[in-house]
């Protein structure tokens, strides 16, 4: 009896973690982009992410060794995977950060790249076979009119949509928007067999190369080594390059890709609060409403429904 007991008590533990996961994996995401803000005025964005790849690596490399974990076998899985890590971790990221670096709020940042929802549910029946309920479709579009109701909450301040940035930064968030929605669909599509350590290194690599070449080309790799950029570094390496990007690929192999891609409505609202906390930017009552419409619409596509009873 008390092994029956033990593993009842392990199979509950285990489901309230699973039930938990989507929780943290917003909350550690959307500090992604407060520390983009912290980071950026010390290194140039391209130049910024490629240390932080190089970092990610030099703790992940040992950790696949030691823990013995195998990498794809086939030298198509492989390639599959790289370009997986160029559109989710060098489009996305690159796009965002410099995004920012061109003089974009993080916040307004985080609620563009916030529409991905609505892209990977348009791409993921023709790409994938998944359908959408009637339900999940408003459960959509309620999270795009959260979105809207928080950007909106810009100009009942008194603000300008478009003040300390022109259309680079914004092309540049575009294309961090279009890179994590087809990466989110071609991880789904073609890296489901794919070792969540091991994938990573091989993501990390790619992208790391991609933004490596790009700081290259494009920037001039002076860096200001304060204890600001230090510790900010420090995160996004282990909090988000880590343990975030190794909870999402988790997601993601355990749910449809839409599902998973509902999550990213919750970034905005929760990055909206952390700088509001941080850095003291007023939340007006609108943007309030545009979080809990947000939130209801991602309950309603993530939510599984009811199993039917079969009568006997």
């Amino acid at each position: 009896m008390p092994s029956l007991f033990s593993k009842l008590r392990h199979k509950d533990l285990a489901s309230a973690g699973l039930a938990i996961m989507p929780a943290v994996f917003v909350l550690l995401w959307s500090t992604g982009f407060i520390g983009a803000k912290f980071g950026l005025p010390f290194a140039e964005p391209f130049t910024f992410l490629f240390i932080r790849f190089v970092l990610t690596l030099l703790l992940l490399i040992p950790l696949v060794v030691v823990m013995r974990i195998p990498w794809p076998t086939s030298p198509r899985l492989w390639t599959h995977i790289a370009i997986s890590g160029f559109l989710v971790h060098g489009a996305y990221l690159g796009g965002v950060f410099y995004g920012i670096y061109l003089g974009m709020p993080a916040g307004l940042a985080a609620l563009l790249v916030g529409l991905q929802p609505l892209l990977t549910a348009a791409f993921a029946g023709p790409l994938l076979g998944e359908q959408l309920s009637w339900r999940q479709w408003i459960g959509l579009g309620l999270g795009l009119i959260g979105i809207c109701l928080v950007l909106g909450s810009k100009l009942e301040l008194g603000e300008s949509l478009f003040d300390g940035f022109g259309i680079s930064a914004l092309l540049c968030v575009t294309a961090a928007l279009m890179g994590i929605s087809l990466g989110t669909l071609y991880q789904k599509r073609y890296c489901t067999s794919m070792p969540l350590l091991s994938g990573a290194v091989i993501q990390y690599l790619a992208a790391g190369a991609l933004l490596g070449l790009g700081a290259l080309v494009f920037e001039t790799r002076q860096v200001e080594w304060s204890s600001t950029f230090v510790l900010t570094l420090g995160w996004l390496v282990l909090i988000l390059s880590i343990a975030a990007i190794l909870l999402l690929m988790a997601l993601i192999k355990k749910g449809e890709a839409s599902r998973v891609a509902s999550l990213f409505y919750l970034v905005p609202p929760v990055t909206a609060l952390q700088a509001w906390w941080l850095f003291d930017e007023r939340l007006p009552l609108l943007g309030l409403v545009g979080m809990l419409v947000a939130i209801t619409g991602v309950v309603m596509v993530i939510r599984k429904p009811a199993p039917k009873r079969v009568r006997r």
